[in-house]
């Protein structure tokens, strides 16, 4: 929901949390967003975002992958994405134009993190259940599934309907071309 209201990992209301699980934001690397505030990619507000949400929480922690440039591409090949998709392709498209993955994460390092913290179940900022599903099958029980809900712009909207129609992520976003 667009209120910040929290879902379970498909996106159903899910109840008040009740839990003392800590808040965590498990972060991919995106040079391109984080650090030179690419309005392409929704990754310098999520980050943004996060540490605003993990500062009101009780406990909580974010986990900065690195590697993960690209959903795990790399710098190099992620410009060259972007040259694809410059050309009229969506981001899935241009990863599999270069012969990568759609996504090509992983997060063994960031169960591996949680686990030397002591975490072993967390309440997960993200629109992403596959991430959730991911650090489920690692051994972190992920207990609620927290929106990171940002204001997407004219340069990222379809982007961002493409991660919600191509890679399932739960953005909430209608079908239209762009916002007005």
């Amino acid at each position: 929901p667009a209120n910040g209201a929290a879902v379970d990992a498909n996106g159903a209301a899910a109840p008040a949390a009740t839990s003392t699980a800590p808040l965590v934001r498990i972060h991919s690397e995106c040079a391109t967003g984080d650090l030179f505030g690419s309005m392409r990619c929704d990754c310098g507000p999520q980050l943004q975002r996060s540490l605003v949400e993990l500062q009101k929480a009780e406990s909580g922690c974010l986990v900065y992958l690195r590697g993960h440039e690209g959903r795990g591409i790399g710098l190099h090949a992620k410009l060259a994405a972007y040259a694809i998709q410059d050309a009229g392709r969506d981001t899935v498209e241009a990863n599999l134009d270069l012969g990568h993955s759609v996504d090509a994460r992983s997060y063994e390092i960031a169960a591996a993190v949680l686990a030397d913290l002591g975490i072993d179940r967390v309440r997960l900022l993200t629109n992403n259940p596959a991430k959730c599903d991911a650090l489920t099958e690692l051994g972190i029980a992920v207990e609620e599934r927290v929106p990171l809900v940002t204001t997407p712009n004219e340069e990222n909207y379809k982007y961002l309907l493409t991660k919600q129609r191509k890679m399932g992520h739960l953005l909430g976003l209608p079908d239209a071309p762009s916002p007005s």
